[in-house]
C-alpha cells in the first residue's frame, strides 16, 4: 500500500517525466526542422506581435531552445520544493521555523525583505519559494530522519543539488547552455530521479 506522500511523489515524478519527454520532442523538432507538437504555433501567436519580431532571429532561436531547459528547471525546482514542504508539514504546522536550518531562514528573510524594499510584487507568500537548490539540499540533510525513506543517499542528494545549483545560473541569467551543459542537465535530471529510494 502506498501512503499519501508516496502517491504525491509518484504524481510529481510522472509530471516531470512528461515535461522531459516534451522537451526531447521539441529538441527533435528543432534539430530536424519539423513540427509535430501543436504548441509551437500557439506560442508564436501569444508573443507580442509588435516587439518580438524586432529581435534578431538568432536571439529568438536561442531563446526558444533555452525555453525548454527553463521549463525542465521550473518543474524540477517547484516539485522539489513541494516535496520538501509536503514531507515537513507532516511533522507539524510550524515546520518552517522548527525544521529549516536557521541560516536558511535568515537568508530567505533577507530575500523577502529585498523584494519588499524594491516595491515589487512578492514572488510568493511561501518562504520556501525563496530558497536556492543549495538551501533545499541543506533542508533535506538537516531532516534526514524524515527524508531518509524518500532518498537513497544523503551524499548523493548533496551532489545532485550542487550540480543543479550550478546549472541553474546560465538558465536563470539568460545565457545559452553549451552542449556539454545540456548533457549535464539531462544527467542531473536522471540522477535526481535515481535518488528516490
Amino acid at each position: 500500500m502506498v501512503d499519501k506522500s508516496g502517491r504525491v511523489i509518484a504524481i510529481r515524478l510522472f509530471g516531470l517525466s512528461n515535461v522531459a519527454l516534451q522537451t526531447e520532442l521539441s529538441r527533435v523538432e528543432d534539430d530536424f526542422e519539423i513540427e509535430f507538437l501543436s504548441t509551437s504555433q500557439k506560442q508564436l501567436e501569444d508573443r507580442d506581435s509588435e516587439y518580438y519580431p524586432q529581435f534578431e532571429e538568432s536571439i529568438r532561436k536561442e531563446a526558444s531552445a533555452m525555453a525548454h531547459h527553463y521549463e525542465i528547471f521550473y518543474c524540477l525546482e517547484k516539485s522539489i520544493r513541494g516535496l520538501i514542504e509536503d514531507r515537513l508539514k507532516e511533522s507539524g504546522a510550524d515546520w518552517w521555523d522548527q525544521k529549516v536550518p536557521r541560516k536558511v531562514v535568515e537568508d530567505v528573510e533577507k530575500r523577502i525583505q529585498n523584494d519588499m524594499d524594491s516595491a515589487v510584487t512578492l514572488r510568493s507568500m511561501k518562504p520556501i519559494d525563496y530558497t536556492t537548490f543549495g538551501e533545499l539540499g541543506e533542508i533535506i540533510k538537516a531532516n534526514w530522519d524524515i527524508f531518509g525513506d524518500t532518498f537513497n543517499s544523503v551524499k548523493a542528494v548533496e551532489k545532485v543539488m550542487a550540480n543543479l545549483n550550478v546549472l541553474r545560473g546560465p538558465i536563470a541569467h539568460c545565457s545559452q547552455l553549451a552542449s556539454d551543459e545540456v548533457t549535464r542537465l539531462q544527467l542531473s535530471l536522471r540522477d535526481w530521479f535515481r535518488l528516490m529510494a
